[in-house]
């Protein structure tokens, strides 16, 4: 009966390890995690796929292992909360200040669809299949792929699309169909 009111405070606010190891692994978890998910491509077209969900899963039960061992107080944990947020304002900061530093934060829009034609090495860089560049497109109220000037696949996965003049538009009877309009 007494250990349901005994409250171990010691254990509750003092780290069991060093405040500067918590920093730094904490530092090179967030810093690793940033570099491996900037350089995967957008494949899921702006939306979170289960696979991306399997990843955020798989990489925060490693990243909490690797960040704080065994940490048990509650200073620990807002130690490494810290440092996250650090990290994170910090990028973001250094991408507000330099142009450089942003195009590494957030890679530029990469061309997918120019003229009505389909670029398809850069579908292949970013794992697009025409079918799902072209469900994209018709989400967005585009009937036939003549009709866009450009479309772009922008840093956070979402397709943006610059649709052609309608006076420089071909003719209904001659204009490409989407792959799925075809069947």
């Amino acid at each position: 009966m007494e250990k349901w009111f005994f409250i171990n405070w010691q254990a509750i606010f003092i780290p069991s390890i060093s405040i500067f190891e918590l920093i730094i692994r904490g530092s090179l978890v967030y810093l690793a995690l940033f570099s491996v998910l900037r350089l995967l491509p957008s494949r899921q077209l702006g939306t979170l796929g289960i696979t991306d969900l399997l990843v955020v899963v798989l990489f925060a039960e490693a990243a909490q292992n690797a960040m704080a061992s065994n940490y048990t107080s509650i200073t620990e944990g807002a130690i490494l909360v810290g440092t996250v947020i650090f990290w994170s304002y910090l990028l973001n900061w250094l991408g507000y200040k330099l142009p450089q530093f942003q195009r590494f934060l957030n890679p530029p829009p990469l061309l997918l669809v120019k003229n009505g034609r389909m670029i398809e090495r850069h579908l292949q860089r970013e794992l697009i299949t025409d079918d799902e560049l072209m469900s994209k497109l018709r989400q967005q109220g585009v009937e036939f792929l003549a009709d866009v000037k450009f479309a772009y696949i922008e840093a956070d996965g979402r397709i943006s699309i610059i649709m052609s003049d309608a006076k420089t538009s071909i003719v209904p009877e001659k204009k490409v169909a989407l792959k799925s309009d075809l069947h």
